[in-house]
């Protein structure tokens, strides 16, 4: 009998992974929505809704620094994922309750249950791939469980849209917790696959205890995310904005103390991953503008009118949503979606047809069928799934002729590839007379194509970095460290976004994303000859 070519523990989980994607990341496709809806959500503006959004996907990816360090410690894997499973679908379920002080709540729970999840599944999943039977599929097993991600992805918007045209918004939040309770079922039902792996590592005498850590990385970080809240004008943004990346000051100073006191077998491991996790920075902060800029892209500036042939199928899936055409009695913005009157509060009332030209409107009263936003969500993991095995089989025949690119080279190439899908914006800019018109999606659409590649080329080696290069004392630390670097990106994606209003040319948005990927590109580049030295010796 033909042994599998991945281990056992592999599908399992990577369906829990699918699952706890699909609750998550059908949240994230509503939220920012949810929170500009006037009437059945909280009517914030443009700058509010993309500041608490950075801020929640930053705090999302931060906690992994802790649950990977209380794994690595104390709790163990198994464990902690299915702690943080629990408390993410409970988060999922209270953001139903259409209630300010119980969404926060709810963030709160996402935000804690995501440290102890994430972190802990990848390298659970690295565990795995350690035998000498699988180490040379790791790259590969990595980016399997990637699709699995983004499988989840892609569904859960689907089910997003079409639960909250039929039921509304709470319908949906329900559902994105159901998702996640059943990525737990799946997961305990694998455990006897990978339960040997689950091991809690031995403490090293350069190890800081428990409390240590917590006395003089945690405190302070609470501390320092107070001081920035005291200042009289904010620094970065906004205020919360500058807490944040005050709060990370102490949490940036363990990981260099960590490569100071480290062995010093382990000192060059430690530093090439410190190295490229401060340069991906750059991608999460243009990548993770999928939920804010590039939702309200979908939402205002994208012709998302359904075609007539296929109106009877998205109707009855309860994929459209209907816009009624009503003149404003008060006119808050120009063509552009620009706020005319600063002291005036910008609604997010149905301003779909504000860049449709005059002549080419419907007639007072009547209504159209567009799909859900969301949907539009849907875009990046359908490519994910469609250019995985591709990515898969490329390196595979490189792998074979002895050409394979090293991970840190992968990386590189990520930022340049990711970098070039800023300029396919710039081009839908000019196509739609910098937002006068409403854009194909096909610019979208496109946009995405280029933009999966590098994050092909750079997200599932990241993950496959770490557990490559990490000391086996350190692994999930050092997981979350390139959490650490996705959640500094994440906030820094929403300080972008916040400032979309600011440009009255939309196309120099996007060349200041381009400028911002290529330099960390040029970085990256510069750096290869002494990354590829340490991972021929490491990895």
């Amino acid at each position: 009998m033909a042994k599998s070519t991945h281990p056992k523990a592999l599908p399992y989980l990577f369906f829990s992974e699918m699952w706890e994607r699909f609750g998550y990341y059908l949240m994230i496709g509503i939220f920012t929505l949810y929170l500009k809806d006037s009437v059945h959500g909280f009517g914030f503006n443009e700058k509010e809704a993309s500041d608490l959004y950075g801020t929640f996907i930053a705090f999302v990816f931060l906690t992994p620094f802790i649950g990977g360090l209380l794994a690595d410690r104390v709790l163990g894997y198994r464990r902690s994922i299915t702690i943080g499973g629990i408390m993410m679908g409970i988060g999922y379920c209270l953001m139903s309750v259409h209630d300010k002080t119980t969404l926060y709540v709810a963030m709160v729970l996402v935000i804690l249950g995501n440290g102890f999840f994430k972190p802990n599944i990848s390298t659970l999943l690295g565990n795995v791939y350690n035998s000498d039977e699988y180490k040379s599929k790791k790259d590969a097993g990595y980016s399997i469980f990637y699709m699995g991600i983004n499988i989840g992805a892609f569904v859960c918007n689907f089910f997003g849209a079409a639960l909250y045209n039929i039921y509304g918004w709470y319908a949906a939040f329900l559902a994105a917790g159901v998702g996640m309770f059943i990525g737990i079922i799946i997961f305990w039902v694998g455990t006897k696959h990978y339960k040997h792996v689950d091991v809690i590592k031995p403490k090293s005498e350069n190890d800081m205890s428990l409390l240590h850590i917590f006395s003089v990385i945690l405190l302070p970080s609470i501390g320092f995310g107070l001081l920035a809240l005291l200042l009289p004008e904010p620094l970065v943004g906004s205020a919360t904005t500058d807490a944040f990346l005050f709060g990370c000051i102490p949490v940036i100073f363990f990981y260099g103390r960590l490569l100071y006191k480290s062995p010093p077998e382990e000192k060059k491991p430690i530093a090439a991953m410190l190295a490229i996790f401060a340069v991906v920075i750059a991608f999460w902060a243009v990548f993770k503008q999928n939920g804010s800029t590039l939702n309200t892209w979908a939402d205002r500036y994208t012709d998302r009118e359904v075609p007539t042939a296929i109106l009877p199928v998205a109707k009855g899936l309860y994929l459209a949503e209907e816009i009624s055409y009503k003149k404003d009695s008060v006119v808050l913005m120009d063509e552009q979606f620009r706020v005319k009157d600063k002291k005036i509060k910008e609604w997010n009332y149905p301003y779909y047809f504000k860049n449709i030209p005059e002549p080419e409107k419907p007639k007072e009263g009547d209504s159209i069928f567009a799909f859900n936003t969301n949907l539009f969500q849907s875009v990046n993991p359908f490519w994910v799934v469609a250019l995985t095995p591709l990515i898969i089989a490329l390196f595979a025949f490189l792998r074979r002729k002895g050409k394979e690119p090293s991970t840190p080279t992968k990386i590189a190439f990520g930022l340049l590839i990711s970098g070039l899908s800023c300029f396919v914006m710039v081009g839908a800019i000019y196509a739609n007379n910098n937002g006068i018109a409403k854009a194909s999606p096909w610019w979208f659409i496109s946009s995405y194509a280029v933009i999966t590649i590098g994050e092909l080329f750079l997200s599932p080696m990241g993950l496959s970095l770490v557990s490559k290069l990490s000391p086996p004392r350190l692994t999930s630390l050092m997981m979350g460290g390139w959490f650490l670097a996705t959640s500094i990106g994440n906030k820094l994606s929403g300080v972008l976004s916040s400032m979309w209003d600011n440009y009255e040319d939309k196309a120099n948005f996007f060349y200041v994303n381009v400028v911002l990927l290529c330099a960390a590109s040029l970085l990256m580049f510069g750096m290869l000859r002494w990354l590829n030295s340490i991972f021929k010796e490491y990895e």
